[in-house]
């Protein structure tokens, strides 16, 4: 996640092709997101902390969100496995950085491979048009 300042409420960013403004922030316990893109994303994603027995804490992700139009195709197909892993990576960084040993989750093959494929296709996107191959 890259923001264009500073985490507050207003700032815009995203991650890959997903974009979205911070929609209500309380440090130390809460964040949410409105997404922009990609178009048919219609709602919010957001982490939280929340207590948990024994005097822990959990940390929550929430997804609100309608896909309509073409992300009805690109949310299952793409994206949901692509975030469900995404997801799984920053809930194990989280719990490396208090002390925990994660089980560390493992993409997928479908995972890899959509990957491998966004990645080719960034790489593509950002040559100059004088350097591609007609």
């Amino acid at each position: 996640m890259r923001f264009e300042k500073p985490l507050a409420v207003g700032a815009k960013g995203g991650h890959g092709p997903v974009r979205y403004t911070i929609q209500r922030y309380d440090p130390g316990r809460s964040i949410v997101f409105r997404f922009s893109a990609p178009t048919g994303f219609v709602g919010t994603h957001g982490f939280s902390v929340e207590s948990a027995d024994g005097g822990g804490v959990r940390l929550v992700h929430t997804l609100d969100m309608v896909a309509v139009g073409p992300a009805r195709l690109s949310w299952p197909l793409v994206f949901r496995p692509l975030h469900d892993a995404l997801l799984e990576d920053a809930l194990d960084k989280a719990e490396c950085s208090v002390g925990g040993q994660p089980a560390g989750a493992r993409w997928s093959l479908y995972v890899r491979a959509l990957r491998r494929l966004l990645r080719r296709r960034s790489v593509a996107v950002e040559q100059p048009r004088s350097s591609r191959s007609p």
